[in-house]
């Protein structure tokens, strides 16, 4: 933020654009039509069960080079240049993701993993995962407490010989009622006397380990997702000292190596809900009549329809911008860009969502469309990775300690 300056974005690599075509045929040709089939199955299997058709465009998008996309180490990928791909996923926020193996919160447990990781965990974890194999779920924040301040957790593991004694609850553990679930990403208190930032750590928990118990699925908005975000208890759960994930006391810092890719990940897929919300608008707007025309006549709609533009593209300049600072800055380096883009995005895209569900009128807020799910996910987004109020204090503390490219002049007083 010493530097308000935009840095240039440069072009993508012909790999790079040729993948983004890649998926932008796959997501028309495969992944929005077998949405039709993935609700069929759904509806006729367990809630929670994976519809088959979900192996089927994974098999696809790993014959087509998309696989693991969102891993700079595996794709060859700038975050740049996996923005346009991550966007084109988000048209189908229940399947895309998943086909090329960047659905949350499995790339940001794969990237954890990935950045402090030992070679034992890589080799257990990692690797199914990054095969799509298995999936994983990260269980961070609890009832309790404000978890929005990750100082605040209370669930406490306890050393105890060669191993960790871990109770404690958790909500909102997303992932952990898909029935490939195989392991947590459990943090925790294990330095309680230590400085406040070195308290926590990192464990990882199989699932089938004694004592971890799914209480029950959470709702967003009513709607049950997939993979579920469930209530978590671990009751004397008895995990190796191995288990530990980086250093023990290091676990608020592993979440923000976590939580920043997470976070801007979340914002592109978000870009391209917006994207199929305004596309669905103004294909709605022009197939609608009313008083004597299409709805796309009527002054207001158009007004509605251009201010969707221009918020989407005002969110992906400043999501763009956040990447390209990481790649080329780090991660720190990008922090209050992608607060911004974190604020901005989510924003956006129920404001776009918002108005093409009161173009389709009735048809908005019924499960005929897939606007009303959108907008639930996209309004719970706004929660979840730090609430926008978080990512306001951030960015007011950086511009407050700020030094201005110029003095700010004085104020004149007229008299």
């Amino acid at each position: 933020m010493s530097n308000n300056a935009p840095l240039p974005l440069p072009p993508p690599s012909t790999r790079a654009e040729e993948l983004r075509r890649t998926m932008q045929d796959f997501m028309r040709d495969e992944v929005l039509p077998a949405e039709a089939t993935y609700a069929r199955q759904r509806a006729a299997g367990d809630l929670h069960d994976p519809p088959a058709v979900l192996e089927d465009l994974k098999a696809r998008a790993k014959v087509l080079g998309l696989w693991n996309s969102f891993l700079p180490a595996e794709s060859g990928l700038t975050q740049l240049e996996y923005a346009p791909i991550a966007e084109l996923a988000g048209w189908s926020l229940e399947l895309g993701p998943e086909a090329i193996n960047g659905a949350a919160p499995d790339t940001g447990n794969m990237e954890l993993l990935h950045l402090v990781g030992t070679p034992e965990q890589q080799k257990e974890w990692l690797e199914p995962l990054l095969d799509g194999r298995i999936r994983s779920a990260f269980a961070m924040t609890e009832p309790e407490v404000a978890s929005s301040d990750a100082t605040n957790i209370r669930t406490i593991m306890v050393r105890d010989g060669d191993t960790y004694v871990i109770n404690g609850r958790k909500w909102w553990t997303s992932g952990a009622m898909d029935p490939r679930c195989r392991v947590l990403i459990v943090m925790g208190r294990t330095n309680p006397d230590a400085q406040t930032h070195r308290q926590q750590s990192m464990i990882v928990v199989p699932m089938d380990t004694p004592g971890v118990r799914v209480v029950r699925d959470l709702p967003v908005f009513g709607h049950h997702d997939q993979h579920g975000h469930a209530i978590v208890e671990l009751t004397d759960v008895r995990v190796p000292v191995t288990n530990l994930l980086g250093d023990e006391g290091g676990g608020f810092a592993a979440a923000q190596l976590r939580l920043g890719p997470g976070r801007i990940h979340h914002c592109m897929r978000a870009l391209g809900a917006a994207e199929r919300a305004l596309a669905l608008m103004v294909a709605r707007s022009q197939s609608r009549m009313a008083f004597g025309g299409p709805l796309s006549d009527q002054g207001v709609v158009q007004q509605q329809i251009a201010e969707c533009r221009l918020e989407i593209t005002q969110a992906r300049l400043i999501c763009h911008q956040a990447c390209q600072v990481i790649d080329t800055e780090g991660n720190r380096e990008a922090r209050h860009l992608v607060a911004m883009a974190k604020i901005a995005v989510p924003r956006a895209a129920t404001r776009v969502i918002d108005r093409a569900i009161q173009v389709h009128g009735g048809a908005g807020i019924t499960d005929v469309t897939p606007l009303a799910s959108m907008y639930a996910w996209h309004r719970a987004m706004r929660l979840f990775d730090g609430p926008d109020e978080v990512h306001l204090r951030s960015l007011a503390r950086a511009e407050l300690g700020r030094q201005p490219d110029l003095p700010p002049g004085e104020v004149v007083v007229p008299r």
